[in-house]
C-alpha cells in the first residue's frame, strides 16, 4: 500500500503578500472572530461592516456576550479562509468607533444594520475597530506563514 504524497504548494512572491491577503479576504468575506472569555478562547463568524486595507469594522450588539469579552481584553484575531484554504489571520486591537462621521459612513453602507436597528442612534449598536498588529498568509498546504506589512 501506497501513501499519499504530500501535496507540494507553488511558492509565494513576497511581494505579491499585500495582494493575495487582500484576495483572500474578499472571497472569504465572513471571518471568524477570536476573543477571550476569562481563560477560555471563544470563536464565532463575524461580517465587517467595513475593510480599511487590514483594518476591519465589526458592528455588534452591546448585550452580545463578546462586549464583556473585548470591553476586558481588547486583543483579538480575525481568520478569513477562502474556498482554496489559503487563509489571512489578522491580530489585533479592538476599539470601540466613536467618529460620528465614520459612523455615518458605515450606518449609510449597510442596509442590514438599518434594517434591523432602526437608527444609528440605538443604543444597542456598537462598531469596533479591529488595528491590526500583525498580519499572516498561508496558502493552502504550505504549512507556513508569511509576514504581511501593512
Amino acid at each position: 500500500m501506497t501513501g499519499m504524497t504530500k501535496p507540494a504548494p507553488e511558492p509565494v512572491d513576497p511581494h505579491a503578500l499585500r495582494d493575495l491577503s487582500g484576495q483572500v479576504m474578499a472571497d472569504a468575506r465572513f471571518p471568524q472572530l477570536a476573543t477571550v472569555d476569562g481563560d477560555q478562547p471563544r470563536l464565532r463568524p463575524v461580517s465587517p461592516v467595513k475593510t480599511d486595507g487590514f483594518t476591519v469594522y465589526v458592528a455588534n450588539l452591546r448585550q452580545y456576550h463578546k462586549t464583556a469579552e473585548i470591553r476586558a481584553n481588547p486583543k483579538v484575531e480575525l481568520c478569513y479562509v477562502d474556498s482554496g484554504h489559503n487563509q489571512v489571520r489578522i491580530t489585533g486591537t479592538a476599539e470601540v468607533v466613536t467618529d460620528d462621521d465614520l459612523l455615518k459612513e458605515i450606518w449609510d453602507a449597510n442596509p442590514l444594520l438599518r434594517q434591523y436597528l432602526g437608527s444609528r442612534d440605538n443604543p444597542d449598536l456598537i462598531v469596533y475597530r479591529i488595528r491590526p498588529t500583525r498580519v499572516r498568509y498561508m496558502k493552502e498546504w504550505a504549512l507556513q506563514y508569511y509576514e504581511v506589512s501593512f
